[in-house]
């Protein structure tokens, strides 16, 4: 029996503590671009491949504000600075 690559949503589990406030602005995928610093594409990408969360209004699809939010916290890499402070020696 063949396996899909990406799993139906009906047969997803449902996701805890990831819920997107309603009250968040929904930005385009142009708009998602521009605040990344990136092209249309990459984004395109990252929904394409569900590495970031999106709302599918029929044939359009918005990310939430909070979602872009998460995603540049999860991905943004602590200087090397920052990280040898936590090993100096307390006095």
């Amino acid at each position: 029996m063949r396996r899909h690559a990406i799993p139906h949503a009906s047969q997803q589990t449902a996701r805890t503590g990831t819920e997107v406030n309603t009250s968040d602005r929904l930005l385009t995928v142009e708009e998602t671009a521009e605040r990344l610093g990136t092209g249309v594409r990459f984004v395109r990408r990252l929904i394409a491949e569900r590495r970031i969360r999106y709302v599918k209004m029929g044939k359009p699809v918005r990310i939430p504000e909070s979602v872009l939010a998460e995603y540049i916290e999860a991905h943004t890499v602590a200087s090397r600075r920052d990280m040898r402070s936590r090993y100096r020696r307390v006095a």
